[in-house]
């Protein structure tokens, strides 16, 4: 089952280049129930922003280029020695939208765009990837956090969207 650990589609920096499927196949492994719940609740919600957003094709584009990059990018950290997860892909899908808006005329969309992007820097710097191991304990999880993974996906979604979404 996709929400169980699994070695043979988790991402791990020794494999990366010799078994690239990982970069993509990452995101489908959950290490808990309340994991893949969480993840799928956070599509769902990037999936409404996307659309109230207005974000198409090349929005689109950006969160298909931004997935691979997310993971790659945890090349970084190499003490991450397993990851699996939706949320680095999650926060690049926030930073496209959060992009999105900002390309909109209107002063609220921008304004919108702009908040998204400050509750996202300020999430990353309240968990502080730079600081401490690759994996966290938060109260309320029944897994490890990876904040380097929320660093690298907000990172690459924000990268591709200034590369392939047009003011």
């Amino acid at each position: 089952m996709w929400f169980l650990p699994s070695t043979r589609w988790d991402w791990q920096p020794g494999l990366a280049l010799r078994q690239p499927w990982r970069w993509w196949t990452a995101a489908f492994v959950h290490l808990s129930a309340l994991h893949l719940v969480a993840n799928g609740l956070g599509l769902l919600l990037v999936a409404l922003l996307g659309r109230a957003a207005g974000c198409g094709r090349r929005a689109t584009l950006a969160w298909l280029l931004a997935w691979p990059l997310t993971h790659v990018a945890l090349l970084l950290q190499p003490a991450l020695a397993h990851y699996g997860g939706l949320s680095g892909v999650l926060h690049a899908g926030v930073a496209i939208v959060a992009w999105q808006l900002l390309c909109i005329r209107g002063l609220l969309q921008r304004l919108v765009g702009v908040a998204l992007l400050a509750g996202l820097a300020l999430k990353l710097w309240f968990e502080a990837p730079w600081r401490g191991g690759p994996l966290r304990s938060v109260p309320g999880w029944d897994i490890l956090i990876a904040p380097g993974a929320h660093a690298s996906g907000s990172f690459t979604g924000l990268l591709c969207a200034a590369l392939l979404v047009r003011r």
